[in-house]
Formats: C-alpha cells, sequence, structure tokens
C-alpha cells in the first residue's frame, strides 16, 4: 500500500510534468513586401521632394532631385574634350588643307635655292683659298654657311613628305582611342547625371524618406524607400525541431490577424542559418532554441493586406 507521503509525492510529481513546457506547434512572424532601398550616388544636398511619403508611386516617378551643379560642369567638360578629340580625329583623317601644302613645298623650294647658293658660294671661297687669295677663316665660314642652308633644306623637305603622304596608320588609331575614350567618358557622365534624379524602380507605396529637403545626405546613404505594390509573404522564425520539415516548397497553414479564413502559404526561401551565432557544444535542449528565418508565399487572397500584420503559421496537423 502506498502511504501518504508516497500519494503527495506522486501528486506533486504529476504536477511538474504537466507543466512542462512543450514545443512550440506555431511559428510567429509578419506580413511583409518587397522594399527596394534606393541610394545617393553623390553626396549633394536635396533640393526637391516632390512626393509625401505613404504616396502611391509609380515606376519612373520622380522622388527626389539632388543638387546637379556640379555633375553638369562634369558633362560640360566632358562634352568639351570629346570635341577636341574628334577635332583632332578629323584633322588626321582628312589630312593637311591644300594651302599648308602649297605653303611647305614653297618653303622647300626656298631652302633649296639658299642651299645651292650655299654650296656655290663655298666651291667659290675654296678656290680662293687654294690660290691664296683669302683667308682659311673665310673658307670656314662659308662651309658652315653650306651646312647650315642644307639643314634647313632637309627640315623643310621632311615637312612637306609628312603632309604630302599622309598620317600613319598608328596615329590614326591612336586618335581613334581618344575619341572613344573620351566619348564614354560624355555618356558616363551623363549617366551620373541622371543619377542625382531618384526615381521609383518599381510601382508600389513611398515608405520612408529618411532625409529633409535643404539636407546633404552622404554618399551611398539610403535616401528612399519604396514598398514594392507585389503580393506578400509571411516572415517567420521556424524553431529549430521543426527545420527538418519546412523545405522550399511545403504548404503550411497561415493565420493572420483579423482575417477570419487561413490562409494557404508555400515556403520559398528558409535559412541555413540560425537567427543568431550558435556557441560550441550546445545541448539539445539548447539547440531546440534556435530558430531560422523563413519565407513564405501568400495566395492572392492577401493582396489586400497591409504590410507588418502579425500572423501565426502552424507547424504541424491539427
Amino acid at each position: 500500500m502506498i502511504g501518504r507521503g508516497g500519494l503527495v509525492s506522486i501528486f506533486l510529481a504529476s504536477l511538474l510534468i504537466g507543466c512542462t513546457p512543450s514545443e512550440p506547434t506555431q511559428a510567429s512572424g509578419t506580413l511583409e513586401r518587397e522594399r527596394i532601398s534606393l541610394l545617393a550616388t553623390e553626396g549633394e544636398i536635396i533640393v526637391a521632394r516632390p512626393i509625401a511619403e505613404g504616396s502611391l508611386v509609380k515606376q519612373g516617378q520622380v522622388l527626389l532631385q539632388l543638387d546637379n551643379k556640379n555633375q553638369q560642369a562634369r558633362v560640360a567638360k566632358a562634352k568639351a574634350e570629346l570635341m577636341q578629340v574628334k577635332a583632332n580625329l578629323t584633322k588626321i583623317l582628312n589630312g593637311e588643307r591644300a594651302e599648308d601644302i602649297d605653303a611647305a613645298k614653297a618653303n622647300l623650294a626656298n631652302s633649296k635655292a639658299k642651299l645651292t647658293d650655299a654650296q656655290k658660294h663655298y666651291r667659290r671661297i675654296s678656290e680662293l683659298v687654294a690660290k691664296k687669295l683669302v683667308s682659311v677663316a673665310e673658307r670656314d665660314n662659308a662651309l658652315a654657311e653650306r651646312d647650315a642652308a642644307q639643314a634647313s633644306y632637309d627640315s623643310s623637305y621632311q615637312i612637306w613628305q609628312r603632309m604630302t603622304k599622309g598620317s600613319r596608320v598608328e596615329d590614326i588609331d591612336a586618335a581613334q582611342a581618344q575619341f572613344a575614350a573620351a566619348k564614354a567618358q560624355l555618356v558616363l557622365e551623363r549617366h551620373k547625371l541622371g543619377e542625382l534624379t531618384i526615381k521609383a524602380t518599381r510601382n508600389g507605396i513611398l515608405d520612408s524618406l529618411p532625409y529633409q529637403l535643404g539636407e546633404r545626405v552622404p554618399q551611398h546613404a539610403v535616401v528612399a524607400i519604396v514598398q514594392a505594390n507585389s503580393r506578400p509573404y509571411a516572415r517567420v522564425y521556424i524553431p529549430e525541431p521543426y527545420k527538418h520539415k519546412v523545405h522550399v516548397g511545403a504548404l503550411l497553414p497561415v493565420h493572420v490577424d483579423g482575417v477570419a479564413s487561413v490562409m494557404e502559404g508555400k515556403v520559398r526561401w528558409s535559412s541555413v542559418e540560425p537567427a543568431f551565432t550558435p556557441y560550441r557544444n550546445m545541448t539539445e535542449d539548447d539547440r531546440s532554441r534556435l530558430v531560422y528565418l523563413t519565407e513564405i508565399d501568400l495566395p492572392e487572397s492577401a493582396d489586400s493586406l497591409p504590410s507588418g500584420i502579425p500572423l501565426q503559421v502552424d507547424l504541424e496537423a491539427k
């Protein structure tokens, strides 16, 4: 027979068993939509903010305008550089003007005449030196004059040759490469100018404008957040004991607060890493406390629901 003390012990043990916490059979989360963060490519001042937060926006609609004076100057500089290299390329391809060729030819003829006269003069002086009628110094001066005339003629001849034969292939290739680089730079600067006008990249709701009119925003800062006008999904944290059941494609019942009917959701993604970094040598009880972020697509009936509503997902059939 069991005494009174034994009965009390059994009763207390049954109470402890009844109070042992059971594993959760639901995962909690919220209804979410895709959020698009738009960044500032330059650290500039906001000069226009035409759309209020919470407004419906369409793709391509202007949300913010950053000061673009500096970038407009860069575009003007790139355009001027393009015109300069284009003119140089045209000059190389077309060759020298007929007037310049004629001038080079006349200069060559003049240099040749001077060279001929200097050569004759040198020969005469050399003959007189042989007859001892003039000094050797005069012959040396005549020789120097002849050599100078020869150098002038050679220079004129090279100029005339360059003008009549046209540019080398290497020079043409270099000029074409400079033109292509300047053209690409202008395209880039114009693209940067366009990026200072912050536009919606998708239809949706303008969720947030973190900076005010007149503020200078840091480069690469998030200046606008658009909540995409797309089908919402459930964002929940799955407990570790149910991780093996929740795989991509699995169908789970979803209970949205304020909605009477139960929705059937389809798992589209589940993180392979827990929501926090686990420490080493975790016990089985410790591992059971891990949770994994999971996204579940909702049916068409959820399209009209606002984001942020709490919801629960059944992890076991009832």
